[in-house]
């Protein structure tokens, strides 16, 4: 007898209705879409670049004509996160800056010339795509990072086998009607659905990985991957800190930090979620925040209103709650929000400020993932530094100061991937131009920013031609007598 197919259920972040069912995809499913994309890509591989590149040329329009219904699905899964209302025009970014790029990123990686220590030997190198890319991606801006890494795998030659997470899997079905549209494409890039099981059968069957989530569920899988010995590549959040100095302008600092805590409700792996006052202006500080914070709206009564959505995934809610709790047990103290409001069904939370706080807090050493905003002074840069680095995480890090120079110069001490000076939430401005490294926890294997991202997908090969007289092992006496 056939087994009946495993289903779970998805609730709704808006209204706290369970109104969705995924099928979970089977072991023998997902072996089954494997093998099928692993013979497609031998001859998607093959094809010339300009080709590829024309392929997805055309699935950039069926984006365009669909972009409605893919930030409508997106938003359904996110609770009408600003972000998502923006899915359709940001994946069109993503495909259209590497139409651009994916050429010049892949030529840079080449080379034929002699070599420098046997110039009698030609060397010419060859990229050769991992034949299936497994991705999987996280709730918080579901489609946007499931794409980060598809796309520039799909332009190097791979084929692709995505997991979204089993709580925003809304957008699969619109993305991939458009994807379905370019037959050339929809051969080398599917999707399986479920939770942790449904991961784990994916990783046995792809040559790489792509995973973005947490720092428990990334170690689970980097075990999984090493077993397999295939290379992955993880992004495992942070706890993202902002250091202003007594010099800095208060009320652009405030409005920078208040962004950098709360878009998305905080939901973001590089939030700011730990910021340093100079003693100085501490208490001018959170009171301009207090009164900045107190005009966010949140967006229950209409998901395009407002700023703040409701919690995408209810636990986390609960995790916010209860860092709070222990935070005010130990001696801070909640200045504005702080709870959890049920509206409609939806869990909410304003922008929280709390003071008070110290490192022995898990509000200051855990990610919070909430719109939470906890600060904290400091008496002179050094400490600033120094309680910055203080964490295990390293994704990324804002300085505020009052000039560039001052910036940088605290800037260049503290250990992030990428430290945003002036500002708070600048990470979209180093997709097409750098690639970073996370620090600590916050990351492992090569950048997924930056032209350079592209060659994760890619081994290289050296193809050597002996253009001079061929080596004799009965030589090799005689040489090692000129040598001595």
């Amino acid at each position: 007898m056939q087994q009946a197919q495993r289903q779970i259920a998805v609730r709704n972040p808006r209204t706290g209705a369970v109104d969705f069912e995924l099928q979970v995809s089977s072991r023998a499913e997902i072996a089954d879409k494997a093998a099928r994309l692993r013979q497609n890509q031998a001859a998607w591989a093959t094809r010339p670049l300009e080709e590829r590149i024309g392929v997805m040329q055309r699935w950039l329009g069926e984006v365009a004509r669909h972009k409605d219904a893919i930030a409508a699905a997106d938003a359904e899964d996110t609770g009408g996160c600003h972000t998502s209302y923006l899915q359709g025009f940001i994946t069109m970014g993503n495909i259209g800056g590497w139409i651009e790029d994916a050429k010049a990123a892949l030529d840079a990686a080449g080379f034929h010339g002699p070599s420098k220590s046997m110039p009698e030997v030609e060397v010419r190198s060859q990229l050769v795509p991992y034949p299936l890319v497994g991705v999987i991606s996280p709730w918080n801006a579901p489609m946007m990072l499931a794409l980060l890494d598809a796309v520039p795998a799909l332009f190097a030659g791979s084929a692709v086998l995505l997991k979204p997470s089993e709580v925003t899997p809304r957008f699969i079905e619109p993305l991939f009607e458009t994807v379905r549209a370019v037959p050339e494409l929809a051969g080398v890039f599917d999707y399986v659905m479920g939770d942790g099981e449904a991961g784990k059968a994916l990783i046995d069957e792809v040559d790489l990985l792509c995973f973005t989530g947490s720092v428990p569920t990334g170690r689970k899988i980097a075990v999984r991957c090493a077993e397999r010995l295939i290379p992955c590549f993880l992004e495992l959040g942070g706890k993202d800190p902002a250091i202003v100095t007594a010099s800095a302008d208060l009320d652009r600092s405030t409005t920078a930090v208040l962004r950098g805590a709360v878009h998305a409700n905080g939901m973001v792996c590089f939030s700011t979620e730990r910021i340093y006052v100079h003693r100085p202006i501490h208490d001018d500080f959170v009171e301009l925040l207090l009164q900045k914070a107190a005009k966010v709206r949140l967006n229950s009564d209409d998901p395009r209103a407002g700023h703040l959505h409701p919690f995408t995934f209810a636990p986390q809610a609960r995790i916010v709650a209860d860092q709070l709790a222990e935070a005010v047990d130990k001696g801070a103290t909640i200045r504005s929000g702080g709870k959890v409001e049920e509206i409609n069904g939806g869990l909410y939370m304003r922008p929280t400020v709390v003071t008070g706080v110290t490192h022995n807090m898990q509000i200051m050493r855990d990610e919070t993932f909430g719109p939470i905003m906890p600060i904290m002074p400091f008496d002179d840069v050094e400490e600033a530094i120094a309680l910055a680095n203080d964490t295990i995480f390293g994704l990324t890090a804002s300085v505020i100061a009052g000039d560039e120079e001052e910036a940088l110069s605290i800037a260049q001490h503290v250990n992030a991937g990428a430290v945003f000076m002036q500002d708070t939430f600048l990470t979209f401005g180093k997709n097409r131009t750098i690639g970073t490294d996370s620090f600590g926890e916050s990351g492992l294997g090569g950048s997924r920013t930056g032209p350079e991202s592209i060659l994760r997908f890619v081994r290289r090969k050296a193809l050597m031609t002996q253009r001079g007289k061929v080596a004799d092992i009965m030589d090799d006496h005689h040489l090692e007598k000129e040598r001595g």
